[in-house]
C-alpha cells in the first residue's frame, strides 16, 4: 500500500457510487454485474507488474469499490431510488459540488501524466486546424480579382462574396460549440474539419457563382465551428502553469495560416496557365488551384485527428470514467516513455465523478420509425444545448458573459475592419497615382494605320479615326470622348476599363470583342456590325498590384510574430486582463497614429505595427474564455463569443469599406474608441491564471 499512501489523489476523490462496475487487477478485462468483491482484490497494489514487452502497466486501475464504500453501498441505493422526487436545486447543488473536487483532483492528474510528447504532438494536429481557420478568413479576398472576372460578379456580388465566409463562421460557431459539450471535442471537430474540407474541395471545381457562393458559405460554417472546439479540447490536457503559455503558443498557427494563404496565392494566382479547360463553358484557372491548395492543413489535421483520443474532461463529466482513466494513463505512458522513465507507473486509483442529473432519452430500435427516433434525439440535444445557452447568462457567469461579449465584439469590429481597410486604402492610393499618370491626347487625326499593341491609362478627345484597324490589341483603362470612327475594324479585341463616350461610329466591322453595348455611352452607332463577340468574362493577366497586395498580407501575417512570442512569455507572469487591456489599449494608438499614413509605405507599417500589437489581446481572449466557464459550458460559451466576433468581423468589413476614398476620419475614430472602450471594459473581468478547470 506504499504507492498509495503517496499518491496524491486524497480519499475524498475516490468514485462512491456503489453501482460502478470497472476493471479487475488481475486479467485487465472490464466485468459487468454486481459480482461481490473479495477484499484482497480491492486492496490489490496499484504496481502489480510491467509488462516488457509493450511496456502497458496492468492492474493499477481499482474499479471495484474499497472495502468502506461497500458498507455504503446500501444506503447509495435507496438516495439513488429517490432522486427523482428531490428538488431540482439540491441535485444541482450536489453536482456543484462534485464537480469542484473533480477540478482540483484533475489538476492532481494532469500534473501526475505531465507535459511532454502526447501534448506536442495534440498541439500540432489542432494547429492544423486553426492553420485552416486563418488560410479561410484570407482565401476570399486573394481570389476576389481574379473571380470577379472569371464570374462576371457585380460590385453587389464582390461584397456578398466577402461577407459570406463570416456568416457561416458566425452559425458554425454557435452551433458546432454547442454540441461539442454534449457530443464530444473530437467528434464535433472532426464534424466540423470535414464539413470545410468537403466544401472548400467542391468550391475549387463549380462554375456558377450561386454555386461557389453557397459553397463557401458551409465551408465557412465548418472551420468556424472548430474554433471554439480547438481551444477547449486543448487547455483540457493542459495543467495550470503551461495552460496560458501553450495556448498562446497554439495561436501561433492562425498567423501561420495567413503566411502559408499570402504565399500560395503569390505563387500560384499570378501563373494564369495553371488551369485547363473543357469546351467553352468549363474553366480551371490558376485562382481554382489556389483554392483547391488552401484545403490541404483542413485535410491533414482531419486525418491526424483521427489518432488522437477524446478529452478525458469531457468523458468525466457525462459519467465515462473508465474511458477517461484509460486516456489518461495513454497521456502519462506516452510521456514517460519520451522522457527515458517507462517504469514510472500511473499511480491514480480513484476518479470523482459528478453526479448526473440530465435526462437522456433514447428510443430502442423495435419503438416507432426510424425518423421519429431521430426527432426525439435531436430535440433532446437541442434542449440541451439550449440550455447550455441560457447558462451562460444566469447569475452566476451573467457579467462575466457580458463583458466577455463587448471585448469580442470590439476587438473583431475594429480588427477585422482595419485588415479590410488597409488593403483597400492602398489600392486606392495606387489608383489614385495611377490616374495621375493618365496621357491624353486631343484632336489627333488617324487614318489607314493598323493598332496592333496595347493602349494603356490613355484619353482621346476631339480625334478621328478613318480606315483604321485595331487587331489583337488591348485598352485598358482607355475613354474615346467626342471622337469620330469610320470604316474602321475591330478584331480579336479585349478591353478592361474602356468606354466611348458621345462618339460617332459609322460602318465599322467589330469581330471577336468585348466592346458590349454597354461600353458604348451616349455613341451614335450608324450601319456598324458585330460579329462573334466575345462570351463571358477575361481575366486581366497583367496586374500590376497583384504582388503589393499579397506583400501587404503576407507582412500583416508575419508581424504578429513578436507579438505571439512576447503573449506567450508573459501570459502567466502579468495576467490575462492585464494582457487584454494593455494589448488593446496600445493597438488604439496605432490606429492613431493612421492619420499621418498618407503613403503605401506608411499604410504598410501601422498595419505590421496595429497587427502586432493586437495579437497579444487576442491570444488573452481566447485563453481567459476557456478558463471562465466550466467544462460542460466551455465550449457552447466559446462558441457564442466567436460567433459575436465573426458578426462584429461583418460589420466592420461594411462599415470600414463604405469609407474608402471618402474620409479616413471615421474608419481611425470607430477603431481607436472601440479598442479603448473594450479595454476599459475588460479590466472588470476577474483574472484565472491561478484557478483550475472547471
Amino acid at each position: 500500500q506504499g504507492g498509495r499512501e503517496t499518491n496524491q489523489v486524497s480519499d475524498d476523490y475516490r468514485y462512491q457510487d456503489g453501482n460502478y462496475e470497472g476493471y479487475v487487477p488481475n486479467d485487465g478485462y472490464y466485468h459487468g454485474g454486481d459480482e461481490p468483491a473479495h477484499e484482497e482484490d480491492a486492496q490489490s497494489d496499484v504496481t502489480e507488474g510491467h509488462d516488457e514487452d509493450d511496456e502497458v502497466y496492468e492492474g493499477e486501475y481499482q474499479g471495484i469499490p474499497h472495502p468502506d464504500d461497500i458498507k455504503a453501498k446500501q444506503k447509495k441505493r435507496a438516495p439513488a431510488a429517490a432522486d427523482e422526487y428531490r428538488d431540482h436545486a439540491d441535485l444541482m447543488a450536489e453536482r456543484m459540488e462534485d464537480e469542484e473536487q473533480l477540478a482540483h483532483q484533475y489538476e492532481n492528474i494532469i500534473e501526475e501524466c505531465g507535459h511532454g510528447r502526447f501534448q506536442w504532438t495534440l498541439f500540432f494536429v489542432l494547429g492544423l486546424a486553426l492553420m485552416a481557420d486563418g488560410v479561410e478568413v484570407f482565401v476570399v479576398g486573394f481570389v476576389l480579382p481574379s473571380a470577379e472576372k472569371d464570374m462576371c460578379l457585380s460590385s453587389s456580388n464582390k461584397g456578398m462574396l466577402g461577407l459570406i465566409v463570416y456568416l457561416g463562421m458566425m452559425v458554425g460557431a454557435v452551433i458546432l460549440g454547442g454540441l461539442a459539450d454534449k457530443l464530444g471535442r473530437k467528434r464535433c471537430l472532426i464534424i466540423s474539419l470535414a464539413i470545410n474540407a468537403a466544401f472548400a474541395f467542391l468550391s475549387s471545381f463549380v462554375q456558377g457563382y450561386g454555386f461557389f457562393l453557397f459553397c463557401r458559405l458551409i465551408s465557412g460554417l465548418g472551420i468556424g465551428g472548430s474554433l471554439p472546439i480547438v481551444f477547449a479540447y486543448f487547455s483540457e490536457f493542459l495543467s495550470r502553469e503551461k495552460r496560458g503559455e501553450h495556448l498562446s503558443w497554439l495561436c501561433m498557427f492562425w498567423m501561420i495560416g495567413g503566411i502559408f494563404a499570402s504565399a500560395m496565392a503569390w505563387s500560384i494566382i499570378p501563373h494564369y496557365g495553371w488551369g485547363f479547360s473543357m469546351g467553352t463553358k468549363y474553366h480551371f484557372h490558376s485562382w481554382r488551384v489556389f483554392v483547391l491548395v488552401c484545403s490541404l492543413p483542413c485535410i491533414a489535421s482531419l486525418v491526424a485527428l483521427k489518432f488522437m483520443p477524446e478529452s478525458p474532461r469531457f468523458l468525466l463529466e457525462i459519467g465515462k470514467h473508465d474511458e477517461a482513466w484509460m486516456i489518461l494513463k495513454q497521456v502519462h505512458d506516452t510521456n514517460m516513455r519520451a522522457k527515458g522513465e517507462p517504469e514510472r507507473v500511473f499511480t491514480v486509483s480513484y476518479i470523482k465523478t459528478p453526479k448526473q442529473v440530465d435526462e437522456f432519452i433514447e428510443i430502442q430500435s423495435s419503438t416507432g420509425t426510424w425518423y421519429q427516433r431521430w426527432l426525439v434525439r435531436f430535440t433532446t440535444t437541442f434542449k440541451q444545448v439550449w440550455d447550455n445557452v441560457l447558462y451562460c447568462l444566469t447569475a452566476q457567469y451573467r457579467m462575466n458573459t457580458l463583458i466577455l461579449a463587448v471585448v469580442w465584439f470590439t476587438m473583431a469590429l475594429s480588427y477585422y475592419g482595419l485588415i479590410v481597410w488597409f488593403p483597400d486604402m492602398i489600392r486606392y492610393l495606387q489608383e489614385e497615382a495611377y490616374e495621375f499618370r493618365v496621357k491624353i491626347f486631343e484632336e489627333e487625326e488617324v487614318s489607314h494605320f493598323t493598332f496592333n499593341f496595347t493602349l494603356e491609362n490613355q484619353i482621346h478627345r476631339n480625334g478621328e479615326y478613318k480606315n483604321d484597324k485595331f487587331i489583337g490589341m488591348k485598352f485598358k483603362e482607355v475613354r474615346f470622348e467626342d471622337s469620330l470612327f469610320e470604316d474602321c475594324y475591330f478584331e480579336d479585341v479585349t478591353s478592361s476599363e474602356t468606354f466611348f463616350e458621345n462618339c460617332t461610329i459609322m460602318s465599322t466591322v467589330f469581330y471577336n470583342t468585348d466592346l458590349y453595348e454597354h461600353k458604348f455611352i451616349n455613341c451614335r452607332l450608324i450601319n456598324n456590325t458585330f460579329l462573334k463577340q466575345k462570351e463571358g468574362c477575361h481575366l486581366d493577366f497583367e496586374e500590376d498590384n497583384d504582388f503589393l497586395i499579397y506583400l501587404v498580407s503576407f507582412l500583416g501575417s508575419l508581424s504578429v510574430l513578436p507579438g505571439n512570442i512576447i503573449s506567450a512569455l508573459l501570459m502567466d507572469k502579468i495576467g490575462r486582463i492585464k494582457m487584454i487591456g494593455g494589448s488593446m489599449l496600445i493597438s488604439a494608438v496605432c490606429c492613431f497614429f493612421l492619420f499621418f499614413g498618407n503613403s503605401e509605405s506608411a499604410m504598410i507599417g501601422w498595419q505590421c505595427l496595429f497587427c502586432g500589437a493586437s495579437i497579444a489581446a487576442w491570444n488573452a481572449l481566447d485563453v481567459i474564455t476557456v478558463e471562465l466557464y466550466p467544462t460542460d459550458k466551455r465550449a457552447t460559451a466559446f462558441g457564442i463569443l466567436n460567433g459575436l466576433c465573426k458578426f462584429g468581423a461583418i460589420l466592420g468589413n461594411s462599415i470600414f469599406a463604405s469609407f474608402v476614398g471618402i474620409t479616413k476620419v471615421v474608419p481611425i475614430l470607430l477603431a481607436s474608441s472601440a479598442l479603448v472602450g473594450g479595454g476599459l471594459i475588460a479590466l472588470r473581468l476577474p483574472e484565472t491564471r491561478d484557478q483550475v478547470l472547471m
